[in-house]
């Protein structure tokens, strides 16, 4: 089974990364960028559970590890 986890800064926390890549665009003259959001995406395989039980424990790894969910959200996928 594969997993695709999605995480993302939560609205109002400040994203300097985002700001460089706006920054950068627009001095390699792609002015009609106006805003920039960086997150990350983790694609994982995993072994038997069913999908229920898969969404469950990657939840348990989110909020353990792999996002910090004071400043960021994630969502997952499972096929």
């Amino acid at each position: 089974m594969k997993a695709r986890i999605y995480i993302t800064l939560r609205a109002g926390v400040l994203d300097p990364q985002g700001k460089a890549v706006v920054a950068s665009l627009k001095t390699l003259g792609f002015d009609e960028v106006q805003g920039a959001r960086i997150g990350k995406f983790i694609e994982l395989e995993l072994d038997g559970a069913s999908r229920e039980a898969a969404i469950e424990r990657i939840g348990k790894m989110c909020e353990k590890l792999l996002a910090n969910t004071v400043i960021e959200n994630y969502r997952i996928e499972v096929d």
